[in-house]
């Protein structure tokens, strides 16, 4: 399934596979929301995790989103001198 990932990025350009994607038949999405639930168990096997953040594997979507919208609220604080949004 990691094949399946990196021909997704290769593709798509991003590693942001929505949930219910399928790949070639396979449950790309559904494969990614089980490891990124297994970090966050503590039972992913750390070769898989180290292959995933070597292509730039998002773990905490939340996280990476609400930073990339406060920069963004940043840049617009920067230009426009308020955060009235």
């Amino acid at each position: 399934k990691y094949c399946l990932l990196v021909k997704f990025q290769q593709r798509e350009g991003h590693l942001n596979v929505p949930a219910r994607h399928m790949e070639d038949g396979t449950g790309l999405g559904k494969w990614l929301n089980v490891q990124r639930l297994q970090k966050k168990r503590g039972i992913l096997n750390k070769s898989i995790e180290r292959r995933l953040e070597d292509l730039g594997f998002v773990w905490d979507i939340n996280s990476e989103l609400w930073e990339k919208h406060y920069l963004l609220l940043v840049e617009f604080h920067k230009r426009e001198g308020h955060s009235n949004v």
